[in-house]
């Protein structure tokens, strides 16, 4: 059986869009229908919630199964997450996101097709409509780089094999929960699985995308604070296999956007000079905004978009 953790802090204006989306498709398969072979384990975890989270989760019906935890922390709410699933793969899937049924099942499908793979994400789909031109222009360059197009972050699902999940289940509590998870597998060990898709809703203002990118600094520091506190190569570290690794494993991996990924951007995609613009400004904002947290290791202050939680 598929299980599937969704952790969720007041996220009652859109958790069901989520859940209506995961339970719309039934089974194609009548007999595996019947026999509930195909049926998902869906878990939602509160945790601190002060608005209806719960009262929307739980009026989904039995397939959805709602818990409730007083400490507002993601990092608590996935592992009581786990301790309530029942079977793999297990996903792990934002409460802001869309997926749907279909897309799980690609997903699940990758992971048993293939043993040397322990961790797979969908494709990701940013609908900019009504979003300010700045961050139009923002993530038509953010959507096009390297580290963007073959991670498994940013996306608000990761799906994990019984050793995938043993594999991230030993990192810290961290920020950047999706990043880390994202560098704790090789290249051999996780894909991006296009056939599956995941709807991120984007920040809609220039301000909660500064927001947005305070946060992912902030939280990118902590990453490499941890990593430089481990043994390169060692086991357990990010993007290191316990035991006998390839050549990946002796250098430690990041997801950072270098000025050499802007210029083969531009070099391949002139047009997009404006929006490496943006970028480079939003970066700027996000590396000044972010300073403060990083000096005094505030790793916990969640800095929330509100505007992508329209609708």
């Amino acid at each position: 059986m598929t299980s599937i953790v969704i952790p969720a802090h007041n996220e009652g204006r859109v958790i069901g869009r989520l859940l209506d989306a995961l339970l719309a498709e039934a089974p194609a398969d009548p007999s595996a229908r019947a026999s509930g072979a195909e049926e998902t384990d869906i878990v939602v975890v509160c945790n601190g919630c002060t608005d209806d989270t719960a009262r929307v989760a739980g009026a989904r019906g039995p397939r959805v199964r709602v818990v409730e935890i007083p400490t507002p922390s993601k990092h608590t709410a996935l592992r009581v997450g786990d301790e309530h699933a029942r079977g793999f793969p297990r996903l792990y899937v934002d409460a802001d996101v869309v997926v749907g049924a279909a897309d799980v099942r690609e997903l699940a499908a990758a992971l048993a097709g293939s043993p040397d793979l322990l961790a797979a994400a969908p494709g990701r789909e940013v609908p900019l409509t009504g979003c300010a031109w700045p961050v139009r222009a923002y993530y038509r360059v953010w959507q096009r780089l390297p580290a963007v197009r073959e991670g498994l972050f940013g996306r608000g699902v990761i799906a994990v094999s019984e050793p995938g999940h043993a594999r991230i289940a030993a990192l810290p509590p961290l920020m950047a929960d999706d990043l880390a998870a994202s560098l704790a597998f090789g290249p051999g060990e996780r894909r991006v699985v296009e056939s599956a898709r995941v709807v991120v809703h984007p920040p809609r203002t220039w301000s909660d995308l500064v927001k947005r990118r305070i946060r992912a600094a902030t939280s990118s520091a902590e990453v490499e604070h941890y990593q430089a506190s481990r043994p390169v190569g060692g086991p357990g570290a990010p993007g290191v296999p316990d035991g006998p690794g390839g050549p990946e494993s002796l250098s430690v991996p990041s997801a950072r956007t270098s000025t050499a990924d802007l210029r083969a951007l531009l070099r391949a995609q002139p047009r997009l000079l404006p929006g490496v613009v943006v970028f480079v400004v939003a970066a700027l904002a996000a590396r000044r905004g972010s300073r403060k947290a990083i000096r005094n290791r505030d790793f916990s202050t969640w800095l929330r978009d509100e505007s992508s939680r329209q609708g």
